[in-house]
């Protein structure tokens, strides 16, 4: 008697092109069992399409069938004032773009410190520890919007001699000192996830406690902590808007000086469309970083 593969469940894993090119021929059992696969996808795929068009249509005639929808159409969502405001809301926009390198580098390194500070062992650095604590409560715990406005309109009421007064400058600042905060609890974490062992062995090979962290431990943690970085990231990227509060031209004041002289909203919509626009690459790339990880997790890899 004759015993397929399939039969004495040897490489189920394999699909029938993969046992084709083997040599081995499926038996008629598994070749009903991918067709079954492939049709229940398509039936899948049909399902979706179809319950996702259904759904538009509704949302569309709901939306398009309410009393003020022509007074708010006009007003949100007028083509002339969109043609106007574009032009205007990508210059700004190129702001926003240096804003999130500048201040996303920024973020990074003052971060990266706070979290070692927080870390360091020994009595000698408790002082250290309690200021770089204090720094994380504080400015995890104020909302951005007053942080922006202390530093933004507080400095430059100070007439500090030699301190910039440009509200790019101070808007960056500000967001550099709040978003610090919360990276550096992203990286403490990725720091106190690496197992001691990790550490001790590298003592164990003459390596000094500054090396071992530097070689061993930090590389580690920046590695498992790469998606809420991203993460943080794309939150940086849409509270770059927020600098306008002191008067910088960006994309959204440059919105909101046309939205004063129309009384027309439109171009606030236009400005939210760019910056969703610029924000799902960043997205997208955080979910593909993040399932990659988990595969290789699964597989007992490491990025």
């Amino acid at each position: 008697m004759t015993v397929t593969k399939e039969e004495s469940g040897e490489d189920s894993g394999k699909n029938a092109g993969d046992d084709l090119r083997d040599g081995y021929t499926p038996s008629q059992r598994r070749l009903e069992r991918e067709r079954f696969k492939r049709a229940r996808a398509r039936r899948a795929t049909a399902v979706a399409a179809l319950s996702t068009l259904v759904t538009g249509v509704v949302l569309y005639l709901v939306v398009v069938n309410a009393p003020g929808w022509p007074r708010t159409k006009e007003t949100f969502f007028s083509a002339r004032y969109a043609r106007e405001a574009f032009p205007k809301v990508l210059d700004g926009l190129w702001l926003n773009v240096r804003l999130l390198l500048v201040c996303g580098a920024a973020v990074l390194v003052l971060g990266m410190l706070i979290a070692v500070a927080r870390t360091l062992r020994g009595p000698v650095f408790f002082p250290l520890r309690v200021l770089a604590a204090a720094y994380t409560d504080f400015f995890r715990g104020l909302p951005l919007i007053i942080n922006l406005m202390i530093v933004v309109l507080g400095v430059p009421a100070l007439r500090l001699q030699g301190v910039t007064v440009d509200p790019v400058l101070l808007g960056g600042t500000a967001l550099t000192l709040t978003y610090s905060a919360y990276v550096a609890e992203v990286f403490r974490a990725g720091i106190e996830s690496v197992h001691p062992s990790q550490r001790a062995a590298a003592r164990s090979l003459g390596l000094t406690n500054r090396q071992a962290l530097r070689h061993v431990v930090l590389p580690q943690a920046v590695r498992r902590q790469v998606p809420p970085l991203l993460n943080d990231l794309v939150s940086l990227q849409k509270d770059t808007g927020l600098v306008s509060i002191g008067g910088a031209v960006d994309a959204v004041r440059a919105a909101d000086i046309i939205v004063g002289r129309s009384l027309n909203y439109t171009p606030y919509i236009v400005a939210g469309l760019v910056f969703v626009a610029l924000t799902i690459p960043m997205t997208r790339l955080t979910d593909w970083v993040t399932a990659r990880m988990d595969r290789q997790r699964a597989q007992g890899g490491s990025l």
